[in-house]
């Protein structure tokens, strides 16, 4: 009988062990901390060495060993600072995923900078407003985005250097400036010594280190500032997460013997905390090879995982279907997947079957985690995920996940917490939740009350302790007085055997004040009656969430580079038609 959660927590957290905790203290607050974490990022960058021979990163006919990619960051630290960047500073990076972007992220860290990660897919004026928000001395950009910042650099007056990325991209012109230095990023680097070590400067755990723009509802975006405590810690999370699994359940001999070295099929954006903290940070420490893509295609995904020997798949939800829905996955060889993880999007409960029948040795896993999490605080896989493939699984023994009721405005959760399975807002404390939002206190009050992030979550907990998101705040509709949670309406619909994508959203009602609409793409070569469609959900929703208008539409949902269905637009489309 395998090991129940909390045992084996306590066997990992043991004195002496890898996961042992220690109290300390955090922005002001008593707090557990992993005793043996690394105290920060440029720590994290020195363990890559271990690792020196491995190839890390991959990207089309570009291959760098860890050694290669360290030497390389090493000496940009140097160039930075010679270049005036101090600890504190921000040097911002708007690009693609390439694997220049990842030397420019290591570089900025181990010079003590603020890394900006700008988001790549922003117009000219959001690329604006994230430099101007963030007072960024430094940025590294690559050809498409240096066209969209070129006419605004009169407007950026702290800006002084833009760095270029060599890309794929046909080469924009380079404009000139009078104030601003406008270089490649060959020239910048320069000779790299085969011993270049990063510059030395002083860079304690609780020192700033990342901003990532968190996409509003409304208004500009919030930079969420995390420090290299919060990064590390989501590192010691995501490797007691494995190791918690691998001690419950334990790999056959089969499996051992096929075991491989881990190699990830980077598919999420860099710029996004999953890929730069989930991904590539942790595989930074561990020697795991980086396969990146100029884009994401199923056909292509899947030509990299025979080619590259890939074990692990992360995204969101549409990459695993799209993957297992391409007319290559049966021909093409998988054996090497040993994990197809995914979170920040609702997942089909029917995706844990069609992960396990697909490949030989995957195990399918849910996560959970936000911009203001630094990414992980929980993560579900193999036989629990099987189980309850509606959970994204037990919250980190670091932190703390409370259900709160809705709308409640006190400091701290209420005392009388509510009882397993009763829905509330998640609330999550801990010290891979970051310090708050640049240079904006209202709203980091208002997100965050004594160290407790309100997610804006709907979630349960069962009485084992394993979370349930329902839906997003934002997110739920409102019929008649009923709350409708479009995330069980969108699990029911990928019931279907001919919705190949789906997403619900409310719209307005003269009776009901909202009525639920669910946009549907059918599977290739297939056709949907909507009034067929109503009768299958019959028996697997309450009739006020069947959905009383359908939308089907040939093109793929509108999505975010994190995956995440544009509602607002989406509603507006439908609400036009």
């Amino acid at each position: 009988m395998a090991m129940t959660v909390d045992e084996a927590t306590a066997v990992l957290t043991a004195p002496g062990q890898m996961f042992e905790m220690e109290r300390d203290v955090v922005a002001g607050r008593e707090t557990s901390v992993w005793r043996y974490a690394p105290r920060t990022l440029r720590d994290v960058l020195d363990l890559s060495l271990r690792h020196a021979e491995r190839d890390f990163l991959v990207y089309e006919d570009v291959r760098l060993t860890f050694d290669e990619h360290y030497r390389r960051a090493a000496t940009l630290s140097h160039r930075l600072h010679a270049d005036g960047v101090r600890p504190g500073d921000r040097v911002a990076i708007a690009a693609r995923n390439l694997p220049t972007w990842v030397i420019a992220f290591w570089g900025a860290i181990s010079a003590g900078a603020i890394a900006v990660l700008l988001n790549a897919w922003w117009s000219a004026d959001e690329l604006e407003y994230g430099l101007m928000d963030s007072s960024a001395s430094v940025l590294f950009v690559d050809d498409e985005r240096l066209a969209r910042i070129a006419p605004l650099l009169d407007r950026l007056p702290a800006l002084r250097t833009v760095v270029v990325l060599p890309s794929a991209a046909v080469p924009a012109e380079r404009p000139s400036h009078p104030r601003v230095r406008i270089v490649d990023y060959v020239d910048v680097l320069g000779d790299v010594a085969p011993d270049a070590t990063p510059i030395d400067v002083a860079i304690s755990p609780d020192d700033d280190a990342t901003m990532f723009y968190t996409s509003g509802t409304t208004g500009h975006p919030k930079g969420a500032v995390g420090t290299h405590r919060n990064a590390t810690t989501n590192l010691m999370n995501l490797f007691f997460i494995s190791q918690r699994s691998a001690l419950r359940f334990p790999p056959s001999e089969d499996e051992r013997r096929r075991e491989s070295p881990n190699a990830s099929l980077l598919n999420v954006p860099l710029f996004h905390a999953t890929g730069c903290l989930a991904v590539m940070v942790v595989n930074t420490a561990a020697g795991g090879k980086l396969v990146m893509m100029h884009h994401f295609d199923a056909g292509d995904a899947l030509r990299l995982i025979e080619r590259e020997r890939i074990t692990l798949i992360g995204g969101v939800p549409t990459i695993a279907m799209q993957i297992l829905d391409h007319p290559s996955f049966a021909t093409t060889d998988t054996s090497s997947v040993r994990s197809v993880s995914y979170g920040g999007a609702p997942a089909p409960p029917d995706l844990v079957r069609r992960i396990r029948e697909g490949f030989d040795l995957a195990q399918p896993g849910n996560g959970y985690g936000l911009t203001e999490t630094s990414a992980a605080i929980a993560l579900n896989s193999g036989p629990d995920y099987v189980e309850r493939p509606t959970s994204c699984g037990p919250v980190v023994p670091v932190c703390e996940a409370a259900i709160v009721p809705e709308g409640w405005d006190g400091p701290e959760p209420p005392v009388d917490r509510l009882p397993a399975d009763e829905l509330g807002e998640l609330w999550v404390r801990g010290p891979s939740v970051v310090r708050g939002y640049w240079n904006k206190p209202e709203e980091t009050a208002r997100a965050f009350t004594h160290g407790w992030l309100h997610t804006g979550d709907i979630a349960r907990m069962d009485p084992d302790g394993f979370i349930h998101i329902v839906d997003r705040a934002k997110d739920m509709i409102i019929r008649g007085g009923e709350n409708v949670y479009s995330v069980g309406v969108e699990a029911a619909l990928f019931e279907h055997p001919d919705v190949a994508d789906c997403a619900v959203v409310g719209l307005p009602h003269p009776v009901w004040g909202e009525e639920v609409a669910a946009v549907i793409v059918p599977r290739a070569g297939r056709s949907i009656d909507p009034e067929e469609l109503r009768v299958f959900l019959r028996p697997l929703l309450a009739h006020f969430e069947i959905p009383t208008r359908i939308f089907l539409r040939d093109e793929p949902l509108p999505r975010n580079p994190q995956g995440k269905v544009l509602k607002r637009q989406l509603r507006h489309e439908v609400s036009s038609d």
